[in-house]
């Protein structure tokens, strides 16, 4: 299964300048719960900007770039052959996880199975970078948990699972 997972403002806002929008401890929390043992899949500018792999996860890296090398990750220059690279096979895992960026997010949407969305009940006029719409008739939405805001998460937000309709 290809799963994507994104925080996401009221207009689909994901980021400015290759860094988040949001700071929500409990959104992180539940982005190492959710992928923690499953290969992730990111783009270049989002592993730069994370600065380090992710534990206890196979890092991948889409780029362009042919001379970029990491002895930390695993650097690939397609989303093919990001699939192919994972160390073992689809039937031997549940699922395979794009964290990003929105590039990455509007290439895998066609061949996604899953969405783990976290909905931020917030805007953010100077994002320069968006999720793609997630359309209802395309779209599922299995299971939903709403919080409010508190001391540490500034904003009210809902954890979303999205099934894509066969």
């Amino acid at each position: 299964m290809i799963s994507i997972i994104a925080a996401i403002g009221k207009n689909n806002e994901l980021g400015k300048d290759n860094k988040l929008l949001w700071k929500l401890p409990a959104d992180m929390r539940h982005f190492i719960k959710i992928t923690s043992g499953h290969p992730v899949i990111m783009g270049r500018k989002t592993f730069e900007s994370i600065g380090k792999p992710l534990p206890n996860r196979q890092n991948i890296v889409i780029t362009r770039d042919k001379t970029y090398l990491r002895n930390d990750a695993d650097v690939v220059h397609s989303l093919e052959e990001a699939i192919k690279s994972t160390r073992v096979t689809l039937v031997d895992f549940e699922e395979i996880f794009i964290i990003g960026g929105g590039e990455l997010y509007k290439q895998t949407m066609p061949i996604a199975d899953r969405l783990y969305i976290t909905h931020i009940k917030a805007e953010k006029s100077t994002a320069d970078s968006f999720f793609p719409e997630i359309i209802p008739v395309v779209w599922n939405e299995i299971s939903r948990i709403e919080h409010k805001k508190d001391e540490k998460n500034l904003f009210d937000y809902t954890f979303s699972v999205y099934d894509k309709f066969i």
